[in-house]
């Protein structure tokens, strides 16, 4: 039997926590009442549950227990930051900016917003990733009521700046939302110190149970609800809050900021090597700032092969990626590598390194080895 791939695509996801798993586990069965049934003992109770996993998460990310949206994961809470804020802002203005190297999940509602009559902006990056400043003070406008800019980057794990980004809006009363879902559980966030008004993550990026997430609404902030019906979560997300989920998302979360600084410097260590380890290849391009990037992220791109050819030979022993696990089934170029100036060749021809709690120095050398052998056959 052959041996179980080393997982190298933890920016896809990763596993859950053997303790998140635990934690959940007696809410499937025990305490399986609905939160919003609150004429009984047992709702009482699910309801307490879900007010504490509320209350850690708002801990954890210093906002107020009330700012806690809970959702089935960041495209959710995206859309309902996009769209909500705007719809709430008609009479403000129809004018939105956002960045070409975003999510899908915040291009396509911006897109969608566009199409309803809405104009969109969308800044190009500079060759390393990162947004110029300049370039969004000058696309700021009297009718810009929305500026939406990812904190890191889901492919290639660059950095944006955003305390930067919030202090050029916030004077002009625009409204900024970052989608989180990469950098959260991975480096400590204070958003609303940061300025950001609107904050979307997903447990799953971080050790937690899949289908759960939370938009973090700041004071003050109005959103028209995108889900119409029992009026849960404050009237923005009608739908019984899944309260396992909702628990295993404040367990994951405080537990992957308990161990967030030593990981980052291991997983940091890893990288470097990994990078370095590459460099007798030649003609491997690294896509991104290195500086400003998650600690668990390498993108390269690969000269002189067929990028098909080069993803179907390292599967065999490695499991990784070549973008967003969210796209690349549409079988085009990454449009982030598209964005710093890659071809299509070379963006097909790229490969994401997302490293996890479990990799080990070992496990970079032994991958290191089937990507230089196939490399080497391929050319």
């Amino acid at each position: 039997m052959a041996a179980a791939p080393i997982y190298l695509d933890h920016q896809a996801t990763t596993p859950c926590d053997p303790a998140v798993v635990e934690a959940m586990a007696p809410l499937w069965s025990d305490g399986f009442a609905n939160p919003s049934s609150r004429s009984h003992r047992p709702g009482l109770e699910a309801a307490a549950q879900l007010t504490l996993a509320r209350e850690r998460l708002a801990r954890c990310l210093a906002v107020p227990a009330d700012a806690v949206v809970f959702t089935s994961g960041a495209t959710e809470a995206n859309n309902l930051a996009i769209k909500g804020l705007c719809e709430a802002r008609l009479t403000r203005g129809r004018h939105i900016v956002t960045v070409a190297t975003e999510h899908r999940a915040v291009l396509d509602p911006c897109r969608y917003l566009q199409s309803l009559g809405f104009e969109l902006t969308v800044l190009p990056v500079q060759p390393d990733g990162l947004l110029d400043l300049h370039a969004l003070a000058a696309a700021l406008r009297p009718d810009t009521v929305l500026v939406s800019v990812m904190a890191a980057n889901n492919e290639i794990g660059v950095l944006q700046p955003i305390a930067d980004i919030s202090a050029l809006c916030r004077p002009q009363g625009i409204a900024v939302h970052v989608d989180g879902a990469q950098l959260v559980g991975h480096q400590r966030l204070e958003p609303l110190a940061m300025g950001i008004d609107l904050l979307s993550l997903s447990g799953h990026k971080f050790y937690g149970p899949k289908g759960v997430g939370a938009l973090l609404v700041a004071p003050g902030v109005e959103l028209k609800p995108q889900l119409h019906g029992g009026g849960q979560e404050g009237g923005l997300r009608s739908g019984s809050v899944p309260l396992p989920l909702a628990v295993g998302l404040a367990e994951a979360l405080e537990r992957a900021l308990a161990d967030a600084p030593q990981r980052a410097e291991r997983l940091a260590g890893l990288r470097d090597r990994l990078w370095q380890g590459l460099q007798p290849l030649e003609g491997v391009v690294l896509n991104g700032c290195l500086d400003q990037r998650l600690a668990h992220n390498l993108n390269v791109s690969v000269d002189g092969v067929d990028g098909a050819r080069l993803h179907s030979a390292l599967r065999r022993r490695l499991a990784l990626s070549g973008g967003s696990a969210c796209s690349s089934s549409s079988g085009e170029p990454s449009h982030v590598l598209l964005a710093l100036g890659r071809s299509r060749q070379q963006a097909a021809a790229s490969v994401r390194f997302g490293l996890g709690r479990a990799n080990t120095a070992e496990q970079v050398d032994q991958a290191l080895a089937w990507f230089t052998e196939q490399v080497q056959a391929l050319r």
